[in-house]
């Protein structure tokens, strides 16, 4: 399918289509091995958190500071 196939879709055809696109991506993740570093990296980010030395942000925040 062409990306102006796509284009010329119906509302509700190209949503429907989206489910299954992320239904399949969240499948094959779901099955796959999340490499050592990335978790590394992820416990790193955490413990920052964690110890006040990194801060979370909301999305709309980060997105209106742009």
């Amino acid at each position: 399918m062409t990306a102006a196939e796509v284009k010329a879709l119906p509302v509700g055809e190209k949503f429907r289509i989206m489910e299954a696109i992320w239904e399949d991506l969240r499948d094959r993740f779901e099955r796959s091995e999340i490499p050592q570093e990335h978790k590394d990296l992820l416990d790193l980010r955490r413990a920052r958190v964690e110890s006040g030395d990194a801060q979370l942000l909301a999305w709309d925040e980060v997105k209106s500071s742009i």
